[in-house]
């Protein structure tokens, strides 16, 4: 196989899909807890790649000498710190059909964001496909009187994550390093206030627990790698595809192994979804068909 691209990027996806599975396991710890020890573990898993790849140490420097690149990272890791900790939230109170319903939603809040930020010019297919989406939650909100807010702040953070990371020229290693070494003094101090008040690990994690909190930053920078590696030979018609495999996968773990119901409000806002993203991927297909014509070599 000459192009692993579609591989990775595949890998990546299944790991996230499975992600609810690990963040099953530390469920009786404070999610907040969780949350500081990811970004710490984290910091020191990316630390450690880029000791080893010391030709890489140049790009930490120049993020943080370069003002613009340090403010875009420093406020991306902002974001991800609230799409970290309301999912690991999410997953641990029995709240993960919400989760997977965010990232069905996040290419359609990711489209509508495109338009705001970088004025990006949007096909009256992708219109309808926010139309139809946006219909789905106003619908939610006056029948059931529900707020998806759990798949709203997940899919918009993860949203505004990706429009942030677009202007940014670190690679995958250097930009979550530089992310997670800015939280890491406040999740320290997290972490140290919670334990010296009772709310932390050292009451509910025996033995071999202890290393799930360390392990919480490998299953965050393993696919990350793998994603980076894997989005440079992978066509984004395929990518865009595969993006679906881990919401599909959180949805069946949810209902099946942890019998999560699938309410009648999950059922109208999911159809919704669906069909919004149905016209999404049209849009998408079509676009990609009219780029290869142009590019044809004229006879």
């Amino acid at each position: 196989m000459k192009n692993k691209g579609p591989l990775y990027v595949l890998t990546c996806y299944v790991i996230w899909g499975l992600l609810p599975i690990f963040w099953k396991l530390l469920a009786q710890v404070d999610s907040l807890y969780v949350l500081a020890s990811r970004i710490v573990w984290s910091m020191v898993l990316t630390g450690g790649i880029l000791l080893l790849r010391r030709d890489r140490l140049a790009g930490v420097r120049a993020a943080f000498r370069d003002r613009r690149e340090w403010g875009l990272l420093a406020a991306a890791g902002c974001v991800v710190c609230v799409n970290w900790g309301v999912y690991i939230w999410a997953v641990a109170n029995g709240h993960m059909i919400d989760s997977s319903l965010a990232y069905y939603m996040n290419p359609i809040l990711a489209i509508l964001l495109g338009t705001v930020l970088f004025r990006e010019r949007l096909t009256k297919l992708q219109w309808l496909a926010v139309a139809v989406t946006f219909a789905g939650l106003v619908i939610t909100v006056i029948r059931y009187r529900q707020i998806p807010w759990i798949a709203l702040v997940i899919g918009g953070s993860f949203a505004v994550y990706g429009a942030l990371k677009k202007q940014v020229r670190s690679d995958a290693a250097v930009s979550t390093f530089v992310e997670t070494l800015t939280l890491a003094p406040f999740a320290l101090v997290l972490i140290f206030w919670m334990e010296t008040h009772g709310t932390g690990a050292a009451g509910v994690l025996s033995g071999w627990q202890w290393l799930l909190l360390p392990v919480s930053g490998v299953v965050t920078t393993v696919p990350l790698m793998f994603f980076a590696a894997g989005m440079k030979t992978t066509p984004m018609t395929l990518s865009g595809i595969l993006m679906y495999i881990n919401p599909t996968m959180q949805l069946l773990l949810s209902v099946a192994l942890y019998g999560e119901a699938f309410t009648a409000t999950h059922a109208i806002l999911f159809g919704f979804v669906w069909a919004g993203l149905i016209l999404y991927l049209i849009s998408g297909a079509r676009e990609s068909r009219r780029h290869r014509e142009e590019e044809k070599p004229c006879v």
